[in-house]
């Protein structure tokens, strides 16, 4: 018996009617949500929508957001700031990296001056 792996969370496998089922959505809010550009389901060739893990999470965040009182427009943007904002914090971890490896060799060329002087005032 060979096991697979499970798809990757970005790999649209879920029909619409099992998505729907799945998120406790009808399949016309579904298409009213990829109308209005809040999730893009993946097609096969022949144009079915196929649902990813993380559009079933998507799912799960307008739901939320429409049951906080938000209309489609704000989830739209709730959305995006969500999503700007963790384009950021990766930006930021990245130029923490980038900022400790400067800070290492800043270290380094300092030990390597202060070694430069020490033979500099011992020579003269």
């Amino acid at each position: 018996m060979t096991t697979r792996a499970a798809p990757d969370s970005a790999q649209g496998v879920y029909g619409i009617s099992v998505a729907a089922e799945l998120t406790g959505l009808d399949p016309q809010s579904l298409r009213l949500y990829e109308r209005r550009g809040l999730l893009e389901p993946t097609r096969t060739p022949g144009g079915t929508r196929r649902y990813s893990a993380d559009d079933l999470a998507r799912l799960s965040r307008i739901s939320d957001l429409l049951g906080a009182g938000l209309n489609l427009a704000g989830v739209a943007a709730v959305l995006e700031l969500e999503a700007d904002n963790a384009d950021l914090q990766a930006h930021n971890r990245g130029l923490k990296a980038d900022n400790r490896g400067l800070k290492a060799d800043n270290a380094r060329l300092e030990a390597d001056n202060a070694r430069l002087r020490a033979r500099l005032d011992d020579a003269g």
